[in-house]
């Protein structure tokens, strides 16, 4: 079987589960292969959980998800250590974060310090619970959802654990079309029932490396540089995109070559995840906020101004 009819299988498992939606699973399928983390930001009701809980039974991955609230504690991600008698020492008890993907569910309704346990695992895939250091299990992926600011109890993210997202995905409502085959859907069983694994966690992992071997040109790499240094420079964005960033682009970029079954990456590859790598990680200046401009807006300026190379400018070196 190609990679191509791989990821075509994980994406038709997955649109089972959430319908109509095929552009967010691309995405989010584009992140995974990169061993990035997903942030997914919608109102309540349109399926987060549901795509989230949807991925991890179509590529066969251990899942644990965690409700956040005012009252969870950093421990019950991390883990803790808990004296054992028998033993006659500290024994460490897993936390829910000791799996392949973990769903983190409205991770803007808990506290600052609880989201701030995430941030060694995202970055460094291990866990230090009393000064002892523990990886967590490979692959791992975070995918977070969150409602949008305004909503009861909600508090904006710090920038330093959204940069730690490769990607953030808005679904929005689905189409008239879509919620009728979504009625149906579920009057017969539940959807998340109909997603049967047609992956596991090695054949993710050997995935994930041969997207690492995806080659980039020189043109696309200046590309890749030109629009994230575009954001540094609009008028209209007062924090533009980090090197992480940058990175991110190219990592993401990658995997959509490999999703589209090719071994190298065009200028196609880099515009369609661009917005998803920098929706997240971008902050309006109070000019953009004047002139009633949207990050999505912005977005867009930026593609349609930075020039994607030519075809025969875009020679592989590797």
């Amino acid at each position: 079987m190609t990679q191509n009819e791989k990821t075509a299988q994980i994406i038709r498992e997955v649109s089972k589960a959430i319908i109509g939606k095929d552009d967010c699973i691309r995405t989010i399928l584009c992140a995974i292969l990169s061993g990035g983390h997903v942030l997914i930001e919608d109102i309540p009701g349109v399926g987060k959980t549901t795509l989230a809980l949807a991925f991890a039974s179509a590529m066969g991955l251990e899942q644990k998800r965690i409700q956040f609230t005012p009252d969870v504690l950093p421990s019950d991600i991390t883990g803790f250590t808990l004296y054992q008698r028998e033993q006659e020492k500290f024994v460490y008890q897993p936390g829910a974060i000791m799996c392949n993907l973990f769903l983190a569910d409205e991770i803007n309704r808990t506290s600052p310090k609880t989201q701030s346990a995430l941030l060694e695992v995202m970055e460094e895939n291990a866990v230090t619970v009393d000064g002892v250091t523990r990886p967590v299990p490979s692959p791992f992926v975070v995918i977070a959802t969150e409602n949008p600011m305004g909503y009861t109890g909600t508090q904006m993210l710090p920038e330093s654990q959204l940069d730690r997202f490769l990607v953030c995905v808005v679904m929005g409502y689905p189409s008239n079309e879509d919620e009728i085959s979504i009625l149906k859907n579920q009057a017969r069983s539940s959807p998340l029932q109909q997603v049967r694994p047609v992956t596991n966690r090695q054949e993710l992992l050997q995935m994930q490396d041969q997207v690492r071997q995806v080659t980039v040109s020189d043109a696309v790499y200046q590309y890749i540089v030109n629009l994230c240094a575009e954001t540094r420079r609009h008028p209209g964005i007062q924090l533009g995109l980090s090197p992480r960033g940058t990175l991110a682009l190219a990592s993401i970029a990658r995997a959509n070559a490999f999703v589209h079954g090719r071994s190298y990456v065009i200028p196609r590859d880099v515009s369609d995840m661009f917005p998803a790598i920098a929706v997240h990680r971008l902050r309006l200046s109070p000019e953009a906020k004047m002139n009633r401009w949207t990050t999505e807006d912005i977005l867009k300026q930026i593609l349609e101004r930075v020039e994607a190379p030519l075809p025969e400018r875009m020679k592989f070196r590797g």
